[in-house]
């Protein structure tokens, strides 16, 4: 009972620190745990098979094999995520590719003002293109320096630290940029649009 209190009070005491850094949005707990959350079941990836497209608005598709895209160029940063079930996590380090870096392949068309990400399985995700071109989105490949577990997304996820985590899609395959904003799998069942923690965007009729 002792170790167990113990560790509820370190959880209790971390909480209340990030509440009072800024970084805890309102409404939200800490988790010093990685919960696993998904539709469906953990598909099981072909890596000789995989691809990555960036279609939609552009002058000219892209189409990446894995072996291209681990040839990007790649980045490691820290960040928080803050799941729509109230659960926060802090200081995740990462390590993948920059949107911003994955966008240098492509020229959008001008009226391109969103994104639709698309997954394995049939999911999806929309984000606006200015919030996928934040300097910490990340394409990421892995989590606190190993690969990323199959639950969480591997080969390669979406990571966006200032939107609930719905937006980081897992099992991601590319995107098409759009000039509409078009609802995702999650948003077509009563998600927010956007989803920003810090507003409490979590359904549709927030």
């Amino acid at each position: 009972m002792n170790v167990i209190f113990g560790e509820s009070s370190e959880r209790k005491r971390l909480e209340q620190q990030r509440r009072d850094d800024g970084r805890l949005p309102p409404g939200q707990s800490l988790t010093l745990k990685w919960p696993v959350l998904h539709y469906g079941n953990v598909p099981q990836v072909d890596l000789r098979a995989w691809d990555f497209r960036i279609v939609g608005l552009v002058e000219k598709s892209v189409r990446l094999s894995w072996e291209e895209f681990n040839r990007l160029p790649q980045t490691e940063i820290v960040t928080d995520i803050h799941c729509v079930t109230r659960w926060s996590r802090f200081d995740n380090r990462w390590r993948g590719v920059l949107f911003t870096e994955v966008m240098k392949l492509v020229a959008p068309k001008p009226e391109a003002r969103f994104a639709m990400v698309v997954a394995e399985q049939g999911f999806s995700a929309n984000v606006p293109l200015a919030d996928l071109m934040r300097p910490n989105v990340i394409f990421a490949l892995q989590h606190d320096g190993e690969p990323l577990p199959a639950e969480h997304g591997y080969p390669l996820r979406l990571v966006v630290p200032h939107l609930y985590f719905w937006k980081s899609v897992k099992w991601v395959r590319g995107f098409a940029l759009t000039a509409e904003d078009e609802p995702g799998f999650w948003e077509q069942n009563g998600y927010h649009m956007r989803g920003d923690p810090w507003k409490e965007e979590r359904f549709d009729s927030d």
